[in-house]
C-alpha cells in the first residue's frame, strides 16, 4: 500500500541534519513518497524504521500464488475496495469439484469434461482455473486421483480432507505443482500449517466467522505459513455475502492484517439455481464484468460482421463496437434466424446513446464506417437500419452516404420482428 509523506515522515530521525541533500525531513519525505528518493539516502534512519515501513508498505491484501507455471492463479494483493476507485488486478479464479471416491471411469469422465468446459461472455473465451479433489477418507485413492488430474487436466490444483495425514500422499504426489491445502480449522491448525509449510503450499484457513478467522491466521503465520486463503462456514447467500464483505472491508479499510488475504468460497447444491445465487460473487459474468477496467469498456474491433450466411440483399444494420451492445444485437439477429450484415463503427467501446451524445456515433462516423468495411461490395442494394434510439440522424446519414435508412427498434428485443418483414426495396 502507497506510503504518504507523513507516513515516512514519523518515522525519519527529523534533525533536518541535510545529509540527504534536502533542506529538510519532510521534504524528504516528500521525494520518497513521490519516489523521486530512497529511503537508502537518508544515512540516519534505523533499520526499526525500514522495518516498519516496509510492513506499513505492504499490500493490505496479500499476493498468494497457487500453482506453477503459465496456468499458475495469481489471487489478492487488491488496495482498494470500490471498482471505480482503482481496476481491481486479479479476478477470481473458478474451481471445480472432483471427489476422489469416483470409480475410475466415472473420474476419466469428469476430468475429460473439465479439459473442454469453457465460457464464452461478450466475445471473450475463458475456462475453470483450477480442479478441487476432495478427499472420502482413504489418503492413497486422494493421491492417486490428485496425480491424475494434475497430469490430465494440467491445472493448479486444491487438496480437500479433514486432517493432514489425509492429504500428505497427494501432497507429496503433486508438490512440484504446488497445491492449495484446504482447510486448517481450530482443530487441525498445527498439523496442517506443518504440512503446508514443509511443502511450500498455500493453505485455506476456515473458520466460523471472519472474527474466529482472525483467531487463526496469526498462529498459522507464527507457524511460518504466510500464503493463506480464507473460508467461513456461511451456508446460505446472505451469510456468504456478509462474511465476504466483512473480511474485505477488514483488511482495505480498517487496516486489519490478520483478514489480510484472499478469500475461498465453497458452494455445493443440489439446486443449480440455489448454487448460482450462492456462488454470485465468484460467477463467470460477474467475474469478467467486475475485473475489467472501468476507464475502458471491452469493445470489439470496428468491422463488417458476418451473421449467419447473408447474401447481396441481406440486411445490412448499424452498431457501436462496445461489446455488450454488439453480442446483444448479434444473439437477437442470430434469433431471427435472417442472415444479416452488422457494421459496426469504432466509438471507443461506448453504446449507443453515450457513443451519439459525445458525438462518437455520428451521421459522419457511420457513412465513414460503412465506406471503409467493404459492404458497398456485398449488397447490391442500399439500405441499413440504424437502432431506433439515434432516429434523429436518419437524414443526415441518407445525406453522407446515400444509402436509404430505415430506423430500426429502440430495443433490441424487436430486432427479430423487424427483420423478418424487412426488404431491400
Amino acid at each position: 500500500m502507497a506510503l504518504t509523506a507523513v507516513d515516512i515522515f514519523k518515522h525519519l530521525p527529523k534533525t533536518n541534519c541535510r545529509d540527504c541533500g534536502v533542506p529538510t525531513c519532510l521534504a524528504f519525505a516528500m521525494k520518497v513518497a513521490q519516489k523521486q528518493a530512497s529511503l537508502e539516502d537518508c544515512p540516519h534512519v534505523t533499520e526499526e524504521a525500514k522495518a516498519a515501513l516496509a510492513g506499513e508498505s505492504a499490500p493490505p491484501i496479500r499476493l498468494v500464488t497457487v500453482g506453477t507455471g503459465d496456468k499458475k492463479l495469481d489471487l489478492g494483493q487488491e488496495t482498494v475496495l470500490f471498482r471505480h476507485e482503482n481496476t481491481f488486478l486479479r479476478p477470481c479464479g473458478l474451481a471445480v469439484l472432483l471427489d476422489a471416491g469416483l470409480d475410475d471411469a466415472a473420474v476419466g469422465e469428469k476430468l475429460a469434461y473439465f479439459k473442454t468446459l469453457r465460457f464464452e461472455r461478450v466475445g471473450l473465451q475463458f475456462g475453470i482455473n483450477l480442479v478441487a479433489v476432495r478427499s472420502t477418507g482413504d489418503a492413497d485413492r486422494l493421491a492417486a486421483v490428485a496425480k491424475r488430474a494434475a497430469d490430465e487436466v494440467g491445472l493448479p490444483l486444491i487438496l480437500m480432507g479433514g486432517s493432514a495425514s489425509e492429504l500428505s500422499a497427494a501432497v507429496a504426489a503433486v508438490k512440484d505443482t504446488r497445491p492449495l491445502l484446504y482447510a486448517a480449522t481450530a482443530d487441525n491448525l498445527a498439523e496442517m500449517v506443518a504440512l503446508a509449510k514443509e511443502n511450500a503450499c498455500p493453505l485455506v484457513v476456515k473458520a466460523a466467522d471472519p472474527a474466529a478467522l482472525c483467531e487463526l491466521t496469526p498462529k498459522a503465520v507464527e507457524g511460518g505459513v504466510q500464503d493463506l486463503l480464507l473460508t467461513t462456514e456461511a451456508a446460505s447467500a446472505g451469510a456468504i455475502l456478509q462474511h465476504q464483505t466483512a473480511i474485505r472491508r477488514g483488511a482495505l479499510t480498517k487496516k486489519e492484517r490478520r483478514l489480510g488475504y484472499p478469500t475461498l468460497v465453497v458452494i455445493e447444491e443440489e439446486d443449480p439455481l440455489q448454487a448460482a445465487t450462492n456462488a454470485s460473487l465468484a460467477l463467470v459474468t460477474a467475474r469478467l464484468n467486475i475485473y475489467t477496467d472501468p476507464q475502458k469498456p471491452i469493445q470489439i474491433e470496428a468491422k463488417l460482421y458476418e451473421v449467419g450466411e447473408p447474401a447481396e440483399q441481406s440486411p445490412v444494420l448499424v452498431t457501436t463496437n462496445f461489446s455488450l451492445t454488439y453480442f446483444t444485437v448479434e444473439s437477437d439477429v442470430s434469433a431471427s434466424k435472417v442472415p444479416t450484415w452488422i457494421v459496426v463503427v469504432d466509438t471507443e467501446g461506448t453504446s449507443v446513446l453515450t457513443a451519439w451524445a459525445s458525438e462518437k456515433f455520428s451521421a459522419e462516423t457511420i457513412a465513414a464506417a460503412v465506406k471503409a468495411c467493404g459492404v458497398e461490395d456485398k449488397v447490391s442494394h442500399r439500405k441499413l437500419m440504424l437502432p431506433g434510439g439515434v432516429a434523429v440522424l436518419r437524414g443526415k446519414v441518407e445525406d453522407e452516404t446515400g444509402w436509404q435508412v430505415e430506423i430500426g427498434p429502440r430495443e433490441s428485443s424487436g430486432i427479430p420482428s423487424v427483420l423478418r418483414s424487412w426488404t431491400p426495396n
